[in-house]
This record gives C-alpha cells, sequence and structure tokens, in this order.
C-alpha cells in the first residue's frame, strides 16, 4: 500500500515582521489523492491535514538560550518541523483499508526549494522518519523524498491553500476592508458552506501549536472559524439588502450596471453574481458550479 505526504510552510521563523509561521502536510493514500487531483471538488476524501504554526518569538528566545542566531534556528526548525508533522500524519495508519496489514510505503512531496536542497532535507527525513518507525514498532517505510514545483502539483497547491485559510482565519485578515480580503473572505466562505465542507473542515485539518515547550498545544480551529462566519453572514445580509433595493428599483438593471452601482470592481464580480443567485433562491454557488471553477 502507498501512502503519501506533501509539506508547505507559509512565512519564516527569521521574517521578524511575522509574529507567527506556519507548516503543514496533507496526506492520504496514493488511490485517494489521485481521484482528487481527477475530481478537484472531493478534497476531503480519505485525507489528513496537519498544521503546526510557530510563535517566532518563541523560536528566537529559545535559539538565544543555546546561543543561536536566527538562520541557524531555521535550519534546524527545516528539520524538526516535517518531521513532527510527518509522524504525527503516520503514526496511526488505522484509517486506513490495510486487512493484510501489509507495509505501508510512504513517499513524501515537498515544495522546491533551494535551502532546503542545501540542508540535505530529503534524506535526513527518510533517516528520522523510518527511525522512528522501527523504534516504535510501527507498520510503514519512508522510501523516497521528491522535491516538486508546486505549480505542476495539485496536492502542494491544495496544502498551500489550507494553509492559507488557516493564516487567514487565525490572523483576522477578513476584518480588513480592502477588495482584496473581501474577495478572499467570499472565496473561503463559499468553499466551506459547499455541501459539508465547513464539518469536514473541522474535523479533518488538526491545528497544533508549538510556543516553546516540548509537547504541541492542540487548537481547536473552530474557535476561530466560527467568528469568521458569524462576520460574513452579516456582512452578506447587509450586502444583499443592498442589492435587492437595487433590483426592486430597476428591475432590468444589467449586471455590469449594478456591480457598477454597487461600487464592485470587476474582481468582486462573482461576489455579486452569488449574490444575484441567493436572492434567485438557486443557492449562492450556483455560478461557480455552471463554470466548474
Amino acid at each position: 500500500m502507498n501512502y503519501l505526504i506533501y509539506f508547505d510552510e507559509s512565512n519564516k521563523i527569521d521574517q521578524f515582521n511575522k509574529e507567527f509561521s506556519y507548516y503543514g502536510a496533507y496526506s492520504g493514500t496514493d488511490k485517494s489523492l489521485a481521484m482528487i487531483v481527477n475530481k478537484i471538488r472531493k478534497i476531503f476524501e480519505n485525507i489528513r491535514i496537519n498544521i503546526l504554526i510557530v510563535n517566532n518569538e518563541d523560536a528566537l528566545t529559545s535559539a538565544t538560550k543555546i546561543g543561536l542566531n536566527a538562520s541557524e534556528l531555521r535550519n534546524l526548525f527545516y528539520i524538526k518541523i516535517p518531521e513532527r508533522l510527518f509522524y504525527g500524519l503516520t503514526r496511526d495508519l488505522s484509517h486506513l483499508d490495510n486487512q493484510t496489514n501489509e507495509l505501508v510505503e510512504v513517499k513524501i512531496k515537498i515544495d522546491r526549494n533551494d535551502e532546503y536542497d542545501k540542508l540535505f532535507l530529503n534524506d535526513k527525513i527518510i533517516e528520522q522518519m523510518n527511525a522512528h518507525s522501527a523504534y516504535r514498532n510501527k507498520n510503514y517505510r519512508v522510501n523516497k523524498v521528491i522535491s516538486q514545483d508546486s505549480s505542476k502539483s495539485i496536492p502542494l497547491q491544495i496544502i498551500d491553500t489550507f494553509i492559507g485559510i488557516v493564516v487567514f482565519l487565525l490572523e483576522e485578515s477578513y476584518l480588513e476592508d480592502t477588495d482584496r480580503t473581501i474577495v478572499k473572505s467570499d472565496l473561503i466562505y463559499r468553499f466551506l458552506m459547499e455541501n459539508a465542507n465547513i464539518k469536514r473542515f473541522q474535523e479533518q485539518v488538526r491545528l497544533f501549536k508549538w510556543t516553546g515547550n516540548e509537547e504541541l498545544t492542540r487548537i481547536n480551529i473552530a474557535e476561530y472559524l466560527s467568528p469568521f462566519m458569524v462576520y460574513k453572514i452579516n456582512y452578506d445580509i447587509s450586502e444583499i439588502v443592498k442589492v435587492q433595493e437595487i433590483l426592486t428599483m430597476e428591475p432590468t438593471i444589467t449586471t455590469k450596471e449594478l456591480r457598477i452601482k454597487m461600487k464592485y470592481p470587476n474582481t468582486r464580480l462573482r461576489q455579486l453574481l452569488g449574490y444575484k443567485d441567493q436572492l434567485s433562491g438557486i443557492g449562492r454557488n450556483t455560478f461557480l458550479k455552471s463554470k466548474e471553477w
């Protein structure tokens, strides 16, 4: 049986203008991930996502105690953090359909990065992960770590997207009143409300936080998801009321004219079309589905 893990990161420990850095791993059987690539709507099917949040100030304080600079700390964390994430995904593979208890062959794919190559990260991950498996009598073996161009890998793009959503929620970026954040809020909201995605998001995306202690702290994503949903629902109600008032006064108005009246740039066209569909009673995501977007 083959099991695949994909890794990506957001922000850097030595980016002093950022409070946190984020590291994510996305895993599933080779069959599950092939199905996701073929039909992206099944994004949550038989997969796990672990995301680790590192408090950069705590990390730098820890490094200072033992005389490490930011660059040296970053190099060490590039080895330790992926290892913790990957072991968290492989320590319990009981959810797999593996009735014969055959050896699970694990392949890990990471975004191509010159810094990883300088650290020989691929070889070190194989050594560390197989040491964990042997020492703890697990039923997996990591046989390959591959660097891939994320622009050509849908699974790597997926973990990058999920990290982006988590960062957006945790840092409450949706409170910024800019067209860019409004568009991003709308996209995330549409994704979460599709089918049972909001439930799956809470069940299958696991967040952990490192704050300088040996043990990681589990974070309840619902604590950040709920405020976002409340904010977005209230925002949408306000905007939909404005749209409805214009449509009532001018029932023959074109979509372009409506967008201009709402003072929306063209980047918010999908948001406007979603409001119109919702007012028509055919569902917020109808336009997106019809375009297979």
